[in-house]
């Protein structure tokens, strides 16, 4: 089968194997995606240019609020079944090194660094995957146990990037070189060159720098000096602390807000969580865009469920004030006030 037939034949399921995903239909998902392979369309291709593709559609239809989280965890796991059975439909036999594909610790988003996990076996590498949320430590004691010739390790998340570097740094400790993927390092990879670390934007892209052990290792260093301002650490200890008076000055300033349900209070604590985890992040990495992307994806998300956008500026106008002497907080916080809906310019 040429290319343009493959891409012709991929054109045409697309939109009936994200109709398999919104009716929950596991049989149909499976046998669409092995008709096209049985039809001459590369496993590659049905993984990157099919499943790929409508997952992430997927995680937009409930970013707009139009897909429940029930939907998308049935649709992620019907695609996380197909990929299963494109990898039993076909399998090649590995002619390259052990390559370790994980989450990093905290990330729950597995089904991204599987189908790189896929890619790799098909290109010849003997592929471990560990899935989901892996301890550093138990990463660590896998590597020295198992010899391996590279790790991949994916981050969705920004606020996981303090994270994500202890977790590069165990693996180097153990000589073994890191890859990283994911949105989690920026769309553009600026927060893994920050961390000293390689990163590829996509499962080909991974593979070949896999492939090539002299750029795998040739990264610059980390650019993290600012860390020595003991900044990032007071914003860690100081999290629960952040979020009660967060909290209790929500209350103080819309009375409605004292009248949360549980489930609403729960979502509450939860959103400035991760109000407080982002601005971490920024810090860290010494980037205030990071917390600008953050609060304008935040504001999308309410604003679809009918929260407005006040409701996001309180409480960074409330941490502002009780950080005041934190200045590269500041800067996050005044950036992220920037880029709310409506916000002077």
């Amino acid at each position: 089968m040429t290319a343009a037939m493959a891409a012709a034949d991929l054109g045409a399921a697309y939109s009936g194997y994200l109709a398999h995903l919104a009716d929950a239909d596991e049989y149909a998902a499976t046998e669409l995606a092995i008709g096209l392979l049985d039809a001459g369309v590369p496993a590659e291709r049905v993984l990157l240019d099919l499943v790929a593709p409508a997952q992430t559609e997927v995680g937009e239809r409930w970013a707009r609020n139009e897909w429940s989280v029930a939907q998308e965890h049935a649709a992620t796991h019907i695609s996380e079944q197909v990929v299963a059975a494109v990898s039993g439909h076909v399998r090649p036999r590995p002619t390259g090194g052990r390559v370790v594909v994980a989450c990093m610790d905290g990330e729950w988003h597995a089904l991204p660094p599987r189908l790189v996990a896929e890619v790799l076996r098909l290109r010849g590498w003997q592929v471990t995957f560990l899935g989901a949320s892996v301890p550093a430590a138990h990463l660590v004691s896998y590597l020295h146990r198992y010899d391996a010739h590279a790790v991949a390790l994916a981050c969705a998340l920004p606020m996981r990037l303090p994270y994500a570097h202890r977790m590069i740094e165990a693996c180097r400790r153990s000589d073994v070189p890191v890859v990283v993927g994911g949105r989690g390092f920026g769309a553009d990879g600026r927060w893994a060159r920050r961390l000293g670390v390689a990163w590829a934007p996509d499962a080909p892209s991974a593979a070949d720098l896999i492939a090539d052990e002299r750029a795998l290792r040739g990264v610059p260093p980390a650019r993290l000096t600012h860390l020595a301002d003991d900044e990032y650490a007071s914003l860690v200890r100081r999290r629960g602390e952040l979020i009660d008076s967060a909290l209790a000055d929500l209350r103080e300033r819309v009375p409605s807000a004292r009248a949360y349900t549980a489930a609403q209070l729960d979502a509450t604590v939860s959103d400035l969580g991760h109000v407080v985890d982002f601005l971490a992040a920024a810090v860290y990495v010494d980037d205030s865009s990071l917390f600008a992307e953050f609060v304008q994806w935040l504001a999308e998300i309410l604003g679809s469920r009918g929260v407005p956008a006040g409701a996001i500026a309180l409480p960074l106008a409330h941490l502002a004030a009780v950080l005041r002497d934190f200045p590269r907080a500041g800067r996050a916080l005044a950036q992220g006030g920037a880029a709310l809906p409506g916000a002077a310019r």
